[in-house]
């Protein structure tokens, strides 16, 4: 009974009525479910906003600014002397004594060393031996002759004239006589010699003596032949008086005579006084090059500065040549080196020179003193540019300050140019800037979130690149992403190219 009541329950039809409450139903059903949709919605948009408007919150912005930024160029370079030489002595010859050492500061004039001199104070000397001849043959010549030379002139001049007018005049009757006397008494002796020889003939024929006295009497008769021969001669020559051409060679000698005494009170000629007042002055010459040559053996420093190295010891040979090594020998051809006036000559990049001019001021910076900062002024700019391992700098030439005197020849040193300012520039933190395929920008805060904005960047100062385009000024940019997020690699580095603090679009290095 029970089961087929159920069956009949179960299996009846259904009315019209219970259809359309059933409907109905579903439709209630189905607006709750779609209110209940909606308002899940409404508060999941809610909760995302407000969970947008946290991380906004926590994002860390800056707005866009403009300010007036100084321009710094930074190069390195190194410490150079301007003025530089190998000091060596003027003539060959060997180092007598050095004074100085490596390191010492010198001023000018200050003596160095001394070169051997010995041999040129021989010839010094000498030199001033033949100076004085000179000096007094010039003086005897300015002088003239003195009054007893020109008395012993008169002298012979009279001695010569005497004897002329005797010659002249003949011989006297008394030289005549004279010769008459001694021609007779010549006679006389050839005569008795004669009679003498004829009786010793007549006593030798009789053979009363012998032949060696006969011999005797012989010659003593000769003799008297000749001297009556002598006689007779002497005798005509004074009877004929002196020859035409003993007279002319007389006239000779005066006139020699006459002439000796002119000259004698004539003086010295004025040629003869040039003359010697030449060879006064070569001699002098002479001594003045010799006392140059010594002087020279005094080796003096040229400029004020510092003995930067030491190429010979004393004994050793030296040239006159500027050659040299820190590791020669005692006969090296220089004796030392010599620096002053030191100045920093910079490598500046390529892209900075047109801003370096003559004038400049340059701060710097020795890695030997990083406490200490030298004032400077760029003093030189090199025409022609360098390229080392394919880099293209100029070399630029600064004059600095160092009352000290701490900076040294091959030191290091960072050189900062003040190349001027950059004014009222659109400026935001380097390290807001991003790099991505569309290009370079930074993210701004928008009322939606944020979104990447393309700029063009120009200089970059300290932590600041200019914005020249892209930005209008008035916006907040991100420097960090929301807790969270993560950025691109790539994003995370300033765009600049190479590193070294070059920046965006091509400006100068920090």
């Amino acid at each position: 009974m029970k089961l087929e009541t159920l069956q009949t329950k179960t299996f009846k039809p259904l009315s019209k009525g219970w259809v359309k409450h059933k409907l109905n139903k579903w439709l209630i059903g189905l607006l709750i479910l779609s209110s209940l949709m909606g308002g899940g919605y409404f508060i999941y948009r809610q909760i995302t906003i407000s969970f947008a408007q946290k991380a906004r919150s926590k994002m860390l912005t800056v707005p866009v600014e403009r300010e007036t930024l100084p321009i710094t160029i930074l190069a390195n370079g190194t410490i150079e002397a301007k003025q530089s030489t190998n000091v060596s002595p003027d003539t060959s010859g060997r180092l007598k004594s050095l004074l100085v050492k490596e390191g010492d500061y010198v001023k000018t004039g200050q003596i160095l060393a001394r070169m051997d001199d010995s041999t040129l104070q021989g010839q010094f000397s000498q030199a001033q031996g033949s100076l004085a001849s000179a000096q007094a043959n010039l003086k005897k010549a300015i002088a003239g002759n003195r009054s007893q030379d020109i008395a012993q002139a008169q002298a012979q001049l009279e001695q010569a004239q005497a004897d002329l007018q005797k010659a002249q005049a003949g011989n006297r009757s008394q030289d005549i006589a004279q010769a008459q006397a001694r021609l007779k008494s010549a006679q006389a002796n050839l005569t008795k010699a004669e009679d003498d020889f004829n009786r010793n003939q007549q006593l030798y024929n009789a053979g009363a003596i012998a032949l060696q006295i006969l011999n005797q009497q012989r010659a003593e008769r000769d003799s008297a032949q000749a001297a009556v021969n002598e006689a007779q001669q002497a005798l005509a020559l004074q009877k004929a008086g002196t020859r035409a051409e003993d007279i002319e060679q007389l006239k000779a000698v005066v006139t020699e005579k006459q002439q000796a005494l002119a000259l004698q009170k004539a003086g010295t000629r004025q040629e003869d006084i040039e003359t010697a007042r030449g060879e006064v002055t070569q001699q002098q010459g002479n001594l003045k090059t010799i006392q140059t040559q010594i002087e020279n053996t005094i080796i003096r420093a040229p400029f004020s500065g510092i003995v930067t190295a030491k190429y010979a010891d004393p004994g050793g040979f030296v040239t006159p040549t500027t050659s040299g090594s820190e590791v020669s020998s005692a006969t090296s051809s220089s004796i030392l080196s010599l620096a002053s006036n030191y100045q920093v000559v910079a490598k500046v990049a390529e892209t900075d020179i047109s801003k370096i001019k003559v004038g400049q001021t340059v701060a710097v910076i020795a890695d030997a003193y990083p406490d200490k900062t030298f004032t400077g002024k760029v003093a030189e700019v090199a025409p022609q540019a360098t390229v080392t391992s394919n880099v293209t700098s100029f070399e630029v030439k600064v004059n600095f300050t160092d009352p000290e005197t701490l900076l040294r020849p091959n030191m290091n040193v960072n050189a900062k140019f003040d190349a001027g300012k950059l004014n009222n520039a659109l400026v935001i933190p380097t390290v807001a800037i991003l790099r991505q395929k569309s290009g370079t920008g930074v993210r701004v805060i928008t009322e939606k979130g944020t979104k990447f904005v393309p700029i063009k960047t120009g200089l970059t100062v300290n932590s600041k690149t200019e914005v020249i385009s892209g930005l209008q000024g008035n916006e907040k940019v991100v420097l960090s992403a929301p807790p969270g997020s993560r950025r691109n690699s790539n994003n995370n580095r300033p765009p600049g190219g190479p590193p070294g603090g070059r920046p965006p679009g091509g400006g100068p290095p920090l």
